[in-house]
């Protein structure tokens, strides 16, 4: 099996969250890296977590996502419209219809033009990540803290995020996350076209037991595991995400947090 030019160029640029090219910007050019992508995704989630346990099935929804890298800037985000079908029997059904997560890093490298890489570490970030909910009082978080470029064996670059967690409605702190993502190629077709594994792992820890007066897990998380066939516009995927008492919200018979959900994705990428 063969590494082509376009599964090289698109692991790095198009599909991976907040990983940018190798940097070296004691030259003092720090846009020599830059590069943008911008996709629509339509997808399909199937007993996404948290959930009821007499919740319907699932819902489709839109993804817009995109990402790049300006001087000093690295940046991954999406947007994502829920229940586009108004379906029935949508679990998004009568429930906030939008989500976006907003992911900048600024590089410590490029800011300082010196090289701060060590052993395995390709480059650090001062690394910010937003998510925000679509209703009223909804999800409202920001983290804040150190990220890098990480070479890994097999995997090749890899993102890694260790943040701390602010609510923004609370106005309060609440535990750590530490966040890791990869996109690997690793079959090529003749016409260049690839298939990939990508995923991410979202982690939060050090939380404790009772936040503003609520019980709450003092960890938990979520592991993306993705599959995907990629060309040049398209791609198609199946990801497999496990969910472990997510958003800390404690695992319960009357409402679950726990357990397998599979998600079913096209592509068209700009």
């Amino acid at each position: 099996m063969k590494q082509t030019p376009l599964a090289l160029a698109l692991g790095a640029a198009l599909v991976v969250p907040g990983i940018s090219l190798a940097a070296d910007y004691t030259d003092g050019d720090i846009h020599k890296n830059d590069y943008k992508w911008f996709q629509f995704n339509i997808m399909y989630a199937l007993e996404e977590y948290p959930r009821a346990p007499d919740d319907p099935s699932g819902h489709d929804y839109l993804e817009m996502e995109f990402g790049g890298r300006s001087g000093i800037f690295d940046l991954y985000g999406y947007v994502d419209f829920f229940d586009l079908t108004e379906s029935d029997a949508s679990d998004k059904k009568d429930r906030p219809k939008m989500f976006m997560k907003f992911a900048p890093r600024v590089s410590l490298d490029a800011l300082t033009k010196t090289d701060l890489s060590f052993g395995p570490v390709q480059e650090l970030y001062f690394a910010t990540l937003f998510n925000w909910g679509g209703g009223a009082h909804d999800v409202n978080n920001s983290f804040w803290g150190i990220g890098s470029d990480v070479m890994v064996p097999w995997f090749g670059k890899v993102g890694l995020n260790l943040y701390a967690l602010y609510d923004v409605n609370a106005k309060a702190w609440n535990g750590y996350q530490v966040s890791t993502n990869w996109f690997k190629p690793f079959y090529t077709f003749e016409n260049g076209s690839f298939i990939s594994y990508q995923g991410y792992i979202d982690y939060q820890f050090g939380a404790d037991d009772t936040f503003q007066g609520n019980s709450q897990a003092t960890h938990g998380g979520n592991w993306f595991n993705g599959l995907y066939w990629h060309s040049d516009r398209f791609s198609v995927g199946y990801g497999l995400k496990l969910f472990y008492d997510v958003y800390l919200i404690e695992d319960s018979d009357a409402f679950e947090s726990t357990g397998p959900s599979h998600y079913f994705s096209v592509t068209y990428k700009f």
